[in-house]
């Protein structure tokens, strides 16, 4: 423990909760909302709302230091509050629970009380002012309200008189019963506590829902627990970062049954596991020392109601694990199976893929594409292409959505149904978006250009709902008639969600059958005149995805207004790169090229050629050599030809948006590269 931990001057948090703030870059902006929440006594509206409840959730520390976590319940009104700075519990005390047995005046308290069926929650932490036979009194330090989330409804009924002392069971160590209870809560309370430099000892009782299999065993009896986006004050967290003591309590909604663990947590900030499971953020751990058992403790009795909105963006342990498994066979191809087919205009067609094993889907990164390979003649190899996600990484399933228009596309039209077998590799790209920056995103698509902007507003508006900020996003999308126009009711469904955080235009060429307001916003295409005469003056990210020329044409126009190359994303059709105009000082400036001759081992294969200016690309070298190198795009944006290098160096004409490492060169549109202005000598690639 750190008990010599210095907390800023004024600051209501201590130092582990403001270091946990830091790492987000949220603790200036939690130090003035706390000062202005946090309160030392409780408003009206929280002494009433304390009366009001059957039951209340305590943390209390016994004599050997060990923190305990409780439910004590009664009818409303054992709780009430004489006045603002004290909260009375008039119940006999339980001498066979562990968090309240042996408490004396003096000794620290945390408080939490939770209506189930509305999701209100407040806290409040204090000292024990004094205790007797019928209850005790609390002198209030601290008091400040807590957001609805993870909270699953339910209604309550009392069974009985909350007077009756039940026999403690004392376990050794997690049995099957503790396992079964622990693996299919979807709720449990935690309380945790930390030594100030002033002398005081400080409290908290905290709450913690998800979706049931949120809480991991292993076969040593660890816990393991996601945490997810919360109110960033890190009560538990930060106690837990200078005090690595908990206790937790789970309870048995239906028959009353209580589980009370005491033991060590650990907080974990790096870990596969929080890229695994849908919506951590970070982890803790806990392993339990002393256990109790209390059957039919809990005199009150819940009937389930609804799911947090909240708990149901979020994953399991179950799926993290499939996650882990595709995770581990890297880039592999693996076969998927199509679940469902769904139409979304008179062109463009989704595919919605799942797997054929135990192992899940690599989550994708929204904006990313799908390598795949499928063969539409039989008589013929294997064609590869990539197709961008329309789903967003919270989806659980790959989607893609293909415009009827080449030899792969039509295969996929015409042959491919419920049930077929389409080999992918995992998503790959670097056009995505980072849905919680603050800066306000313009998406811009035409055509079938739309599936990566689909994908990316789909994530903003998870991801927003979730941590509760929606990013404000403008989304214009351009097609050529509504009939060719895809996911209408999803867009707009979107905004619905969004709560005015997105707005959409909606753009058709021919507006014949369209009634403007309705099917569409704006006539023509997305030019810039469109865009100074919607966008206001702000710092915007712009990200845009469609046919070269509509791309550059609207690069060069934001670049002519002084809107910073590196605000300016772009995914275009085809092998074309948009052109871009690098800002002074920034950007990454590539070696020459090779001016002459370089000799060219294609180490896999065995086979040697030589290269010259007038051989073209890596790929071309590599397939007049007699080669057959895996490749979709042949403009460096899937990175689907990516190979190791051996030896030597490549460049590349116009950079490519695919980000590889510096041992790895992208073929497609990569030459051999003159370090320094020197000839090289060779260059090697693993093919």
């Amino acid at each position: 423990m750190h008990s010599n931990d210095e907390i800023p001057a004024g600051s209501p948090f201590h130092s582990g909760e403001i270091e946990l703030q830091r790492k987000l870059g949220v603790a200036e902006r939690m130090d003035q909302f706390g000062r202005r929440v946090i309160r030392d006594h409780m408003p009206e509206q929280h002494r009433d709302f304390f009366e009001q409840l059957p039951f209340l959730v305590a943390g209390t520390v016994d004599a050997t230091g060990d923190v305990w976590a409780t439910l004590l319940a009664g009818e409303p009104g054992f709780a009430h509050s004489p006045d603002p700075r004290q909260l009375t519990i008039t119940l006999p005390i339980d001498t066979n629970d562990p968090a309240i047995s042996g408490e004396e005046a003096g000794g620290a308290i945390g408080i939490l009380g939770i209506e189930l069926n509305t999701r209100r929650r407040n806290r409040m932490n204090g000292a024990i002012a004094s205790i007797g036979e019928g209850g005790f009194s609390i002198a209030v330090e601290h008091s400040f309200g807590n957001c609805p989330q993870y909270i699953q409804t339910r209604n309550w009924h009392m069974v009985r008189r909350s007077d009756r002392v039940v026999p403690a069971e004392q376990l050794t160590a997690l049995d099957d019963a503790a396992r079964v209870m622990i693996t299919g809560a979807d709720t449990f309370f935690v309380a945790s506590y930390i030594d100030l430099p002033d002398g005081r000892r400080q409290v908290d009782a905290s709450h913690r829902g998800g979706k049931p299999g949120f809480v991991r065993i292993d076969a040593q009896g660890k816990l393991t627990i996601p945490d997810f986006a919360g109110n960033l004050h890190f009560n538990t967290l930060g106690n837990f970062l200078r005090n690595p003591r908990a206790g937790l309590v789970f309870v048995d909604f239906d028959n009353g049954d209580m589980l009370q663990l005491t033991g060590d947590a650990e907080v974990i900030l790096d870990s596969p596991d929080i890229a695994a499971f849908q919506g951590a953020e970070r982890l803790w751990t806990f392993v339990p020392r002393k256990l109790v058992r209390r059957k039919a403790v809990f005199p009150l009795r819940f009937d389930f109601l609804d799911w947090s909105p909240n708990s149901l963006m979020t994953g399991d342990w179950e799926q993290a694990e499939q996650r882990r498994k595709a995770a581990e066979r890297g880039s592999t191809w693996r076969p998927l199976r199509v679940a469902k087919i769904v139409d979304e205009s008179s062109v463009i067609r989704s595919f919605h893929l799942e797997p054929t094993d135990d192992a899940g889907l690599i989550a994708n990164l929204a904006g990313q594409h799908l390598p795949i390979r499928v063969k539409p003649n039989p008589e013929a190899g294997e064609l590869l292409r990539t197709y961008t996600l329309s789903s967003a990484p919270s989806d659980g399933t790959y989607r893609i959505s293909v415009k009827r228009e080449g030899l792969v596309s039509k295969h996929l039209h015409d042959t491919i149904s419920v049930g077929s077998l389409i080999e992918a590799r995992p998503p790959a790209g670097s056009f995505t978006i980072d849905a919680v920056e603050r800066r306000p995103a313009v998406l811009m698509a035409a055509g079938v250009g739309i599936t990566p902007i689909l994908s990316m507003l789909r994530h903003v508006v998870y991801e927003g709902l979730r941590t509760r900020r929606v990013r404000p996003t403008t989304v214009f999308y351009a097609a050529r008639s509504k009939a060719e126009r895809a996911f209408d009711s999803e867009l707009r469904n979107l905004a619905e969600l969004a709560g005015g955080a997105v707005r959409i235009f909606r753009l058709l060429e021919d507006t014949a059958d369209a009634e403007r307001g309705s099917d569409y916003e704006v006539s023509g295409r997305i030019d810039m005149d469109l865009l100074r005469g919607t966008l206001g003056f702000d710092d915007y990210d712009f990200l845009m995805c469609g046919p070269p020329p509509f791309m550059q044409a609207i690069y060069d126009g934001l670049r002519g207004l002084n809107v910073a190359d590196s605000r300016i994303h772009a995914e275009a059709f085809g092998p074309a790169s948009l052109k871009r105009k690098i800002d002074e000082g920034t950007g990454v400036k590539l070696p020459a090229a090779a001016t002459g001759p370089v000799p060219v081992a294609f180490a896999a294969s065995g086979k040697e050629a030589r290269w010259t200016p007038e051989a073209g690309t890596l790929l071309e070298l590599a397939e007049a050599r007699g080669l057959s190198p895996e490749f979709s795009c042949r403009g460096g944006s899937c990175g689907t030809c990516k190979t190791k290098i051996a030896a030597g160096a490549v460049t590349y004409p116009t950079q490519p948006v695919f980000e590889t490492a510096e041992d790895e060169a992208l073929i497609c549109c990569a030459v051999p590269a003159a370090p320094e202005g020197r000839q090289p000598d060779r260059l090697i690639l693993d093919l």
